[in-house]
């Protein structure tokens, strides 16, 4: 083989493990928003309970939560990353089922899947692109912003499109609409068979211990600012189209406006590093995109429907800002990489356990009282603590710890 066919080869090669990775991400969020905009046709069809409907916005972060610290000892019994995308396409698919048995199970399985991916996806980007790691966990981030607005948008649309074809079917059209998001995760399987290598992700020895760290105050800081902002997002992938419904939106417009909402979120986190540039620290930032999120969430729950886009525009620019920031303030305030990997873990296991409170809170609050005002007085508080721990972890710091060696 030639030189130039063997550049050739390799670049081809390259390019189809990128496109291959944004389909992955694509699809990594995808279960979740979907349910949002359907959410009141599957609790009338599978006669969910309000407590229910509430549990399965939670499940999510729930699961992340739970299974994302366990990734790598759990890869290694699981398989490889393609068994992980075969759990997510069945888990997904199996939500065709009109039974809120089997939405359960199939979000389950779909969402453990996902926490997963989510801490093992990082090391596949170092492994396949280790000399453009920034370029591919940019198209990684903006691949996942673009399924999550995709679901959000167009699963209301697709159920109303299945109920025109099928006519008396129509009252299980939203399980269809659920199901058809299992196509992207096929693609994804069809376009990384072969690719990956054949012994999946490898977790290297580590070759050295951190102490400490649970017991650092700044460490907790990060992890509230993490799992409290997470809250707020996981509240409005679950229920803020289920609001706007109650307000008299369409579904499908209802879809749109978290669409609209998160493809900003995708914009906002690509033009953020050259934002957070520009501080000393990030304690005011941090505040600001608080403060941003509890205005814009009030606007969406009382503002008038006509400026609903604007509303949402806003809460996208918030969100994408704090859950970049999220991430970013681990890495700031860690001496090193082997620091920065535990106090990821510490954020994301207790950060997404905290956040899963926040759907079911909200869930009950809103079956409870009927209401948006008990709804909007919880996203405010959580608006003003996740101030106070942005505000803490945004220091120019260090988390205190010690490094005990250890043999390799």
């Amino acid at each position: 083989m030639s030189a130039l066919t063997a550049s050739n080869h390799s670049r081809t090669h390259g390019i189809v493990l990128a496109a291959s990775l944004a389909l992955i991400a694509f699809s990594l969020r995808t279960p979740i928003t979907s349910v949002g905009p359907i959410l009141l046709e599957a609790a009338r069809a599978t006669h969910l309970t309000p407590t229910g409907a509430s549990i399965l916005t939670t499940l999510p972060s729930f699961c992340f939560g739970i299974f994302g610290p366990l990734a790598p000892m759990l890869a290694r019994r699981v398989g490889s990353e393609r068994a992980l995308l075969v759990l997510l396409t069945a888990g997904t698919a199996l939500r065709v089922v009109p039974s809120w048995q089997t939405l359960f199970i199939g979000q389950t399985i779909a969402c453990f899947s996902i926490g997963l991916m989510n801490v093992l996806m990082p090391g596949v980007v170092k492994r396949d692109f280790p000399h453009h790691v920034a370029l591919m966990t940019g198209l990684y981030s903006a691949a996942m912003c673009a399924g999550a607005a995709a679901a959000a948008a167009a699963t209301a649309p697709a159920a109303n499109a299945i109920g025109h074809v099928f006519g008396n079917a129509a009252d299980n059209a939203w399980a269809w609409a659920l199901a058809l998001w299992a196509v992207p995760a096929a693609a994804a399987i069809a376009m990384w068979l072969g690719q990956f290598r054949a012994g999946g992700m490898r977790v290297g020895k580590r070759a050295n211990k951190v102490r400490g760290l649970w017991r650092d105050p700044l460490a907790w800081q990060v992890t509230l600012f993490m799992g409290s902002q997470s809250s707020l997002a996981y509240i409005v992938f679950g229920w803020l189209p289920t609001v706007l419904r109650m307000r008299g939106m369409s579904a499908v417009n209802a879809g749109l406006m978290l669409s609209l909402s998160v493809m900003t979120q995708a914009v906002a986190s690509l033009l953020l590093p050259f934002v957070i540039a520009r501080f000393r620290d990030q304690r005011a930032i941090n505040v600001s995109a608080m403060v941003l999120a509890g205005v814009s969430l009030t606007g969406c729950f009382f503002a008038p429907l006509s400026t609903m886009w604007g509303w949402a525009l806003l809460l996208g620019v918030a969100q994408g800002s704090s859950f970049t920031l999220g991430l970013t303030v681990i890495g700031l305030r860690s001496n090193d990489s082997q620091v920065a990997a535990q106090l990821s873990s510490m954020a994301q296991s207790i950060g997404y356990l905290l956040a899963s409170s926040g759907p079911f809170i909200a869930g009950s609050l809103l079956h409870a009282t009927g209401s948006l005002y008990g709804l909007a007085g919880l996203c405010a508080g959580i608006c003003v603590l996740s101030s106070c721990f942005g505000y803490a972890a945004g220091r120019r710091a260090h988390v205190q710890v010690e490094i005990e060696e250890t043999a390799a």
